[in-house]
């Protein structure tokens, strides 16, 4: 049987590599790129899956001063699906990381 400190030993070792895991993944999550998309393509917007903007692409027929407010729509839905996208790809690289992690059934990282 282990003793009390060889427990809190393996506890702070298994803490920190789930810490070094964490910090990897949200290295990771900065490196996947997702697009959202609105107005059937016309208005696209690039984001990593940390919801970082990477670009936004506007169709040049948009561009017309009586349109505005439809591009300002079209480019707020853009983003809107875009940090959809992100949020999708984060979970479920989170979710690879933490399924090798020996944690109690029920617990959940916070991701």
């Amino acid at each position: 049987m282990k003793s009390m400190e060889e427990m809190i030993k393996a506890a702070q070792e298994a803490a920190q590599n789930i810490q070094k895991q964490m910090e990897q993944a949200q290295v990771t999550l900065d490196t996947i790129e997702v697009e959202g998309v609105s107005g059937g393509g016309l208005v696209k917007v690039r984001a990593t899956a940390k919801g970082r903007i990477l670009g936004v692409s506007i169709d040049d027929g948009l561009i017309v001063p009586d349109d505005k407010g439809m591009l300002e729509d079209l480019i707020t839905a853009a983003f809107n699906d875009a940090r959809e996208k992100a949020d999708a790809a984060s979970n479920a690289e989170m979710s690879k990381m933490s399924s090798g992690l020996p944690l109690p059934a029920g617990f959940k990282l916070p991701f």
